[in-house]
């Protein structure tokens, strides 16, 4: 027991740069005095006593603002940083090294007796206000990112976002994820994916995936103009219409609320021509 403690002290200190001795950690951290009193709770929990348990969970719940249900199993330097609002369901197993913020819920989507609660297996991070729920496996040494909501299992090594949570990075192997967390200071706060790194968003990513192939496909039809033109000297120069800053005006609405003039395609410009007459003397014939 006392070899369990010193290791979930040490655990804080590793994890959390705020902690400066020993006495504060075992004084003012809610999140280690709910994990001494579960530990409590879950020894009543197997020996029949569940009563009891339930009810000292329930003080635990008042004094820390963070509820685990003595059902749940839970290894060793399990840390809860902060603490307030977490929650944590009967069927829940929790691995070792795992860390949860403030206001994640390990929770379930069912109301059978079974196994209805999330399975989180070593060293995997949950970022504050993220929601686990059902009965899968988030993998081994995976982050979740803050305010996520997973619904289905995460493989290892993985870093998830969204609502609903996907897969954004993926480590290739174990390798790189060990050489990539040394270089780390040590921890990986929040499922940020790394200090001082950025989490990649899964919509900014498609779109630079849309922009480099339509980038592509311009090159392209620039390329079988020019080879036209070799042919035929009369055909167009091949260089595609260019976009005019006119044309794009009206996406920004004017401050009444009223769409600009560019919206209507009769709207002169100042040259005292029409964006459509423009767009259709500028484009380049088949």
């Amino acid at each position: 027991m006392i070899t369990q403690l010193r290791e979930d002290v040490r655990s804080v200190f590793h994890r959390d740069p705020a902690a400066r001795n020993a006495f504060e950690v075992l004084t003012c951290y809610p999140g280690l005095h709910a994990l001494l009193m579960h530990r409590v709770n879950h020894w009543l929990w197997l020996r029949g006593f569940k009563w009891l348990a339930r009810f000292l969970s329930q003080i635990a719940r008042w004094l820390t603002g963070i509820e685990i249900h003595p059902g749940a199993k839970i290894g060793r330097r399990f840390f809860i940083d902060h603490g307030m609002g977490v929650v944590i369901g009967e069927t829940a197993e929790v691995g070792d090294d795992v860390t949860l913020y403030q206001g994640v819920t390990l929770g379930g989507t069912s109301w059978d007796s079974g196994k209805r609660h999330p399975t989180l297996e070593n060293g995997v991070v949950v970022g504050a206000g993220a929601k686990i729920l059902g009965p899968f496996t988030v993998g081994a040494n995976s982050k979740v990112g803050s305010n996520s909501v997973v619904t289905k299992a995460v493989p290892p090594d993985s870093t998830v976002v969204g609502v609903p949570g996907r897969v954004v990075r993926r480590t290739e192997t174990v390798e790189d994820r060990s050489a990539a967390m040394a270089a780390k200071m040590g921890f990986d706060a929040y499922g940020t994916g790394g200090a001082g790194g950025e989490l990649p968003d899964p919509i900014v990513k498609s779109f630079k995936v849309v922009l480099d192939h339509i980038g592509k496909m311009d090159e392209r039809v620039n390329g079988m103009c020019r080879s036209l033109r070799k042919l035929d000297a009369q055909f167009n120069n091949g260089e595609l219409a260019k976009l005019q800053e006119s044309d794009l005006a009206c996406i920004d609405d004017e401050p009444d609320g009223s769409k600009r003039p560019c919206c209507d395609e009769d709207a002169a410009d100042s040259k005292g021509e029409t964006a459509l007459a423009r767009k259709q003397t500028n484009r380049v014939e088949p």
